[in-house]
């Protein structure tokens, strides 16, 4: 199946299945999120940061989504996301992600919970999603679109799956409309692409497919904090990664979190929850 992938998906793919990588993201990252948190201190745990990131969108979206809502969660990493949305509200959410390694411990901690019921997990990209048109009454996604060559594409796809009505809700780290050129070099070595989205473009494809526009919560000063927990994390649990994940990865992490909060504080990295609706047919 990975043959189908671009270049840069499969990219993704292959970093996200190392060893490596999914040892951190499970270890580092709080276990069951894999998307920038929300900190009322700096010093929260990042896994409590991940789980208000969740709820402050799915407070966006309670008046929509009950136990007859179908959820996709695009990109959903361990599948946290879905979880709490089963346990929250009771609906059913297809996870679609790229790792197999993450999916395989999605399975399971949706099993240990008593969860797989209510929540199917596949395999593959969100530029050619596996499902049925107007399948979804909403499609959510977290910090996964950047990974992508074509993020109009995975716009289009997302329109396809979700039914006439349906409400799309996603964060991405993004880009400002005025980046001077190379100030983001360091970052976008990091993702193997030319650039990031940034909301002006986002609004510029939901409008051509015609979707309306619920607005936009500017949460950029999370970013910078957020990184920046992560890399505080990784330096204080050096040791117990010691064996378990390279040196050279570790090293190269601790580069690319510093890129990142760098971004974050030039004033040139924007990210928040943006929110959108398909127009009824």
């Amino acid at each position: 199946m990975s043959e189908e992938y671009s270049e840069a998906v499969e990219t993704a793919r292959e970093y996200y299945n190392s060893e490596d990588a999914d040892t951190f993201y499970f270890t580092i990252w709080g276990g069951e999120d894999l998307h920038i948190g929300m900190y009322q201190s700096e010093d929260e745990p990042i896994f409590d940061a991940s789980v208000r990131t969740v709820h402050h969108m799915a407070d966006q979206v309670k008046q929509t989504i009950d136990d007859s809502t179908r959820v996709c969660d695009i990109g959903g990493g361990y599948g946290g996301t879905a979880r709490h949305l089963v346990k929250r509200f009771n609906c059913h959410v297809d996870v679609l992600n790229l790792s197999e390694v993450e999916n395989q411990r999605d399975r399971q901690m949706n099993k240990e919970q008593g969860l797989d019921h209510k929540i199917d997990v596949y395999d593959g990209s969100f530029d050619g999603t596996p499902f049925k048109d107007d399948s979804y009454d909403l499609v959510w996604c977290q910090d996964s679109i950047l990974h992508a060559d074509d993020r109009e594409a995975v716009l289009q796809e997302v329109d396809r799956i979700l039914k006439p009505g349906g409400e799309f809700i996603f964060t991405d780290p993004m880009q400002t409309d005025d980046v001077p050129e190379g100030v983001l070099d360091p970052i976008l070595a990091r993702i193997h692409l030319p650039s990031l989205g940034s909301v002006t473009f986002y609004r510029e494809v939901a409008a051509k497919l015609g979707w309306e526009d619920l607005g936009f919560d500017d949460h950029t000063p999370q970013l910078p904090r957020h990184y920046g927990r992560v890399l505080e994390e990784l330096q204080r649990r050096e040791d117990e990664l010691s064996g378990k994940v390279s040196n050279e990865y570790i090293e190269n992490m601790k580069k690319g979190l510093r890129h990142w909060v760098d971004g974050g504080n030039s004033g040139y990295l924007a990210w928040g929850v943006l929110h959108f609706r398909k127009p009824e047919q």
